[in-house]
């Protein structure tokens, strides 16, 4: 089992760590890591592992089996030994930039009060897709909204609850077609704003920014119907 460091601090950038396993393919799974695996529309993080000074470009991270991270090298070069001491580190700008739209993802959710049918992460961009017929009227209203929620710098948080309690509240499961796994008794809610008066909750497993000011400018892209009932949004980070 790898131990998910980014859970509990998605600003850790590097940490030792000891690989616990290699698999046929040439992955690289340690007993805890930095790196968050792709999953839920925001990509596999990259960056390197170092010992004994060498050096492995890391390129993604995916899931495993049970709660195994395995990190997938760029190229095909010769692995940490099993139960060797390393130290990981992230491609932190790409990763910051993940979290970034991530979180304002969260936001255009919040804009965009309908259900959601997917979504995509990208270090420039993000969409989601809606369960909605129709382009909405005020593309420069909606753009100021995000933008406002931006300026707020509003806290990012996250707490946990039992899947009886999310069940006993379905109303905050905005996405269709990712649902919270099944299995798991304590699911993770991402809260944007405070206890009392909060702009965004919802189950989330990704990483995201600590304040919404942390975003930076935000512009609407392109809005396009991709069926007859779902409607895809982006947003695109200014810098």
């Amino acid at each position: 089992m790898t131990k998910a460091l980014f859970r509990t601090d998605a600003y850790l950038r590097d940490a030792p760590a000891r690989v616990a396993a290699h698999t046929p393919e040439g992955g690289v799974v340690l007993d805890a890591t930095v790196f968050y695996p792709a999953g839920g529309g925001q990509p596999g993080d990259s960056g390197w592992l170092d010992w004994d000074g060498r050096r492995l470009p890391i390129a993604t991270a995916i899931k495993g089996q049970g709660d195994d991270i395995i990190l997938v090298p760029s190229e095909p070069e010769q692995l940490p030994p099993l139960g060797a001491h390393i130290t990981q580190s992230l491609d932190w700008d790409r990763r910051h930039r993940f979290m970034r739209v991530h979180t304002a993802l969260h936001l255009l959710s919040v804009v965009m009060p309908f259900a959601v049918t997917g979504g995509q992460i990208s270090a420039t961009h993000g969409r989601l897709d809606f369960d909605m017929p129709d382009a909405p009227q005020d593309r420069e209203m909606m753009e100021a909204e995000l933008n406002e929620y931006i300026s707020m710098d509003a806290r990012v948080s996250e707490e946990w609850i039992t899947r009886a309690d999310l069940e006993a509240a379905p109303q905050m499961i905005k996405t269709m077609a990712v649902k919270p796994p099944r299995g798991v008794e304590q699911i993770r809610l991402i809260r944007i704003g405070e206890e009392t008066g909060w702009i965004d909750l919802q189950p989330c497993g990704g990483t995201h920014v600590a304040r919404t000011g942390e975003i930076g400018g935000l512009r609407l892209g392109k809005i396009e119907k991709k069926g007859r009932l779902n409607l895809r949004v982006y947003v695109h980070l200014d810098t």
